[in-house]
């Protein structure tokens, strides 16, 4: 059978009894690659948050910030490393649940920390946001007390500043690193 035939559908959840989650298309899966339907994680990445945010998903995070499962994955998972111990009891969850057709080693394309070398893992966050003309005219006041040399880049600086449509103060990393 073609995608076509699964749109519009639903999957049961392999390990929560009840939980439901629906087949959505999306363009990042293309015909080529699968069906074009997408299971999504709307938490952990860019593309599965579009996704979920034009179907007015909710984009729960299973996972907090040290990457451990949190308490919402269930007791079976809580507390474990999800690129540990976590990975492997997902797959004895589903082998008990019958759910597994198939296991492989694959290497996952995962982000790398560049000091650690060890995967990422990309997970939703809370963010406040604030109204972007003001931080724009904050940060073009600030600019124009700044020494700039050559002092032609102040020109161009001040035209990307009035040219960047959106804005987020991040206090989630260090200033400075690569």
């Amino acid at each position: 059978f073609s995608g076509a035939d699964l749109a519009d559908g639903s999957c049961a959840h392999p390990t929560i009894p009840g939980r439901v989650s629906p087949l959505l298309p999306a363009n990042h899966v293309t015909m080529t690659k699968g069906t074009g339907l997408v299971h999504t994680a709307p938490a952990h990445g860019m593309e599965d948050y579009s996704v979920a945010s034009h179907h007015q998903l909710p984009t729960d995070c299973l996972v907090d910030e040290s990457g451990y499962f949190t308490e919402a994955a269930g007791p079976e998972l809580k507390n474990k490393n999800v690129l540990e111990e976590g990975n492997e009891a997902v797959i004895k969850m589903l082998q008990a649940a019958g759910s597994l057709l198939k296991e492989e080693k694959y290497m996952h394309s995962y982000p790398y920390d560049w000091r650690t070398k060890k995967p990422m893992i990309i997970r939703a966050s809370k963010q406040w946001f604030v109204n972007t003309a003001d931080v724009k005219a904050a940060a073009q006041d600030v600019l124009k007390k700044v020494k700039v040399i050559p002092t032609s880049a102040m020109n161009r600086m001040l035209e990307m500043l009035d040219r960047r449509t959106f804005w987020c103060i991040s206090r989630q990393r260090c200033w400075g690193v690569p």
